[in-house]
């Protein structure tokens, strides 16, 4: 689903948002002292040492309330009249150990910066928690487990202290046309099939769909048009989450994922907004962002050209959303990070606040642990202090993924050796 699954949901540019890159420490290396005042000798420059991503910590057994301690997570079987979701986190840990038996994880973990971290460990890890799971009474009972046999590998964030940037992103449901009419007239593309022949750089989203994304005929993609939205907003949404799910005008159902995009950076299109002074950076959430372009369309034009990547698709035929290892997605059980530092497929556990319904259909925030699966990725998550968390899809997970953020933290779990 983004890049596949697209971007962060807030994407669009909220205030959180943020490029972090991993922190790079410089090694200082003494200059030489001339032997010859009028000749100096040349200065080795110095070499950047890489700060690993993951290092583990000493948690303890120990910890009281326990309900407040890492890893308990009450949703696996539910609470207060609420079913859990224990059969949708064993399918997440299936489709982990599916993606680690393949030729792409096997050469992914054979150069895979953490030492002690081995495709090997990382399956024996998911095969032993999926046990866990299967045989937990309580969630105190699965805390206790977990505490007791596995380390805990903690990001060292984007402050080299811990602190982890999270946001949201969902798939979106949306109505769509299979031919061009004069009310559906916003396409979305498919892949080019020269795409891997293009010259560098690459056309931006102005040169391929226009200022007001209506280039028609004459756009470079003419002919490679798959569904066409009443509304750019919609269409321009689907490039951000990377997939949706397609409710036809003809009464059938379908879905889309992402299939390829151009070569350029993410641009936070709610920063633009701020920078311009149209709307206030602090509190900038999705709903507040899409409730000023629903009430000033005229300036979609003048910010969406502004991300200049521009995204093509496939239709996946109504398939569960997936991921950037190429297995499906799990609500509120799979997360995007960054694939260049985190292990792909890994079993972990994030800690932050999120909004949850409430009786009254109010959202309100509420602080948990959530054991999750690795197995996405975003072009705008770098660096080991960004979270991207996986809502689901439609309006509901929309609402949330569009308020969800902060900083917290992420931990992997691995079995000790």
């Amino acid at each position: 689903m983004r890049k596949t699954l697209a971007l962060a949901s807030l994407s669009l540019g909220i205030a959180f948002v943020n490029t972090i890159w991993s922190a790079v420490a410089q090694v200082p290396i003494p200059l030489p002292v001339p032997i010859n005042p009028q000749i100096q000798l040349p200065v080795t420059p110095s070499t950047p040492e890489i700060q690993p991503p993951l290092k583990p910590v000493n948690l303890g057994t120990d910890c009281t309330p326990q309900y407040a301690c890492l890893g308990w997570d009450e949703q696996i079987l539910g609470q207060k009249g609420k079913p859990g979701d224990r059969q949708a986190l064993l399918a997440a840990i299936d489709n982990s150990l599916r993606y680690l038996e393949k030729d792409k994880a096997i050469a992914v973990y054979q150069n895979y910066l953490v030492p002690g971290i081995t495709r090997d460990r990382v399956r024996r890890s998911l095969v032993r928690f999926r046990q866990l799971v299967v045989s937990a009474k309580s969630p105190a009972q699965l805390q206790a487990a977990v505490r007791r046999e596995f380390v805990f590998y903690k990001s060292v964030g984007n402050d080299g202290k811990g602190t982890v940037k999270f946001t949201a992103y969902y798939e979106p449901v949306y109505t769509a046309s299979r031919v061009k009419t004069s009310v559906y007239k916003y396409p979305l593309y498919r892949l080019p099939p020269d795409l891997d022949r293009w010259a560098k750089p690459h056309p931006t989203r102005m040169e391929l769909e226009g200022k007001d994304g209506l280039l028609g005929n004459k756009s470079p993609l003419h002919g490679l048009e798959m569904l066409w939205f009443r509304d750019r907003l919609d269409a321009y949404m689907v490039h951000i989450q990377g997939s949706a799910q397609i409710q036809l005008t003809n009464g059938k159902k379908t879905s889309i994922g992402y299939a390829g995009g151009t070569d350029y950076p993410w641009t936070s299109i709610g920063k633009e907004l701020a920078k311009d002074g149209k709307l206030p950076l602090e509190g900038l959430t999705m709903p507040r962002l899409i409730s000023y372009f629903r009430q000033q369309p005229q300036e979609l034009s003048n910010y969406l050209p502004r991300w200049e990547r521009f995204v093509f698709f496939k239709e996946t035929g109504g398939t569960q959303a997936s991921g950037s290892l190429n297995v499906p997605v799990t609500p509120e059980r799979s997360i995007a990070t960054d694939k260049s530092l985190m292990p792909p497929g890994a079993l972990a556990l994030i800690y932050n606040s999120f909004p949850y319904p409430t009786k009254s259909g109010r959202l309100e925030s509420r602080t948990v642990s959530r054991y999750v699966l690795d197995q996405d990725t975003g072009s705008a998550i770098k660096g080991p202090g960004r979270v991207d968390y996986f809502m689901g899809s439609g309006k509901l997970a929309g609402d949330r993924a569009g308020i969800s953020g902060g900083n917290g933290s992420l931990y992997y779990l691995l079995l000790k050796e």
